[in-house]
């Protein structure tokens, strides 16, 4: 279920129709999986299952170029290119102001596999990289305190599961050289709140806001030579807020505004300097981070009935890029730079079933690295990251 997620290393939309709208879903109720993007979505959205399930395509590569110790070349890090990512989401009203529901599925991830490691000239191993996946399952509630407002709150359960090979040229970098690399799987648990709302101010303009504070997780143990805070990986918070709007009966028009606070976990956003500079080790409460910067992300989508019984959609989605250009050796194993998204999605009813397409494509992305390999200890020279992804999904709706 692993995959590499498109904004940052979280998805770019929960629910296929959202998927198809270029991830819009904070004030649009489409479907149960629109209670991830805002839990107070199940207001709305009826008594209804949906089941999903994602192929999503990958292709992440790294250079290196004018470096004194033999890392110069281009690494494919898609060893692995192919994934499938499920999700399932279930409401049920209990009356007409109380949403009961359960969302399962798939936050975001990393992934690579690099079969010619990067760091080979350094004595790492092959194949190289990592693998990443966060699960989450949501409980989920929502309150109708009139017919035209929802509030909800989902408990996140959530399961995260990593593993590292081939980075043996950093052990010597920490303060727990065993616990760096070639540990297989390690995965740890934790709990934490989304709160949304959504607003109907008029029969065409719906709103909406939501908040999911950082979820703190148990420490990858068998990570802890490598992770800052001796395998202390927690999941940023996310913030953001949307609006859609029925231009006419037959389209709507949405956008959302997401903020993802990468930099405020300190195993993600603390930077590498102290590591170049010799002044701290890797997994140390002081240890260094991959230096990302905390990233918002715009999207905007369109829908258009053309029938009762076909609804055609397509979107775009931006964002700032997280990484750094300074940071990229270290992130050549985590190379999560696309930001350029456009999608198309589809949608067939028939009667109390429907059935739900969606396609993304994120626009190849270079980021070249500008001092990025000391020349101690690293010989100088920089890396650059580069990746494109497509994704296709289908879904099953059944209002009941």
């Amino acid at each position: 279920m692993s995959a590499f997620a498109t904004v940052g290393y979280f998805a770019h939309g929960y629910g296929m129709k959202a998927k198809g709208m270029g991830g819009v879903g904070i004030a649009l109720p489409q479907e149960t999986m629109s209670g991830v993007a805002n839990p107070a979505n199940l207001g709305f959205v009826g008594n209804r299952l949906d089941v999903e399930v994602e192929w999503f395509r990958p292709i992440r590569d790294g250079e290196i170029t004018g470096n004194g110790f033999g890392l110069n070349g281009n690494y494919s890090g898609s060893g692995r290119k192919n994934f499938l990512i499920p999700g399932l989401g279930y409401n049920r009203m209990r009356g007409a102001n109380l949403a009961l529901g359960v969302l399962v599925y798939g936050n975001g991830g990393m992934n690579t596999t690099f079969d010619t490691n990067p760091f080979g000239a350094f004595g790492g191993s092959n194949p190289g990289g990592v693998d990443y996946m966060q699960l989450f399952i949501a409980p989920t509630i929502a309150w109708k305190p009139n017919a035209n407002h929802s509030i909800g709150l989902s408990l996140n359960l959530a399961y995260h599961q990593f593993g590292a090979s081939g980075l043996e040229p950093f052990t010597g970098f920490s303060q727990t050289p065993d616990r760096v690399t070639n540990r297989g799987r390690d995965d740890s648990t934790g709990i934490g709140v989304r709160i949304g709302w959504t607003g109907k101010l008029t029969d065409n303009i719906t709103v909406g806001a939501m908040y999911q504070p950082k979820t703190n997780m148990g420490k990858l143990s068998q990570y802890e030579g490598l992770f800052r805070g001796q395998g202390d990986l927690d999941i940023p918070a996310t913030y953001g807020i949307g609006i859609a709007v029925k231009a006419t009966p037959q389209l709507t028009i949405a956008a959302d505004v997401q903020q993802i606070d990468y930099a405020k976990v300190a195993a993600i956003g603390t930077t590498p300097d102290c590591l170049f500079q010799g002044v701290c080790a890797l997994g140390a409460s002081n240890g260094p981070g991959f230096g990302w910067k905390n990233m918002t992300a715009y999207k905007i989508g369109a829908s258009y009935d053309v029938s009762r019984s076909l609804t055609l959609r397509a979107g775009f989605a931006t964002g700032k890029q997280p990484i750094p250009n300074q940071y990229t050796l270290l992130n050549i194993i985590f190379p999560a730079v696309v930001q350029d998204h456009f999608t198309l999605g589809a949608t067939w009813t028939m009667g109390t079933i429907e059935m739900t397409a969606g396609y993304m494509h994120a626009f190849r992305k270079t980021v070249n690295g500008s001092g990025s390999i000391p020349a101690v200890p690293f010989g100088g020279g920089e890396a650059n990251l580069k990746m494109h992804q497509d994704a296709f999904g289908v879904a099953v709706g059944w209002k009941m």
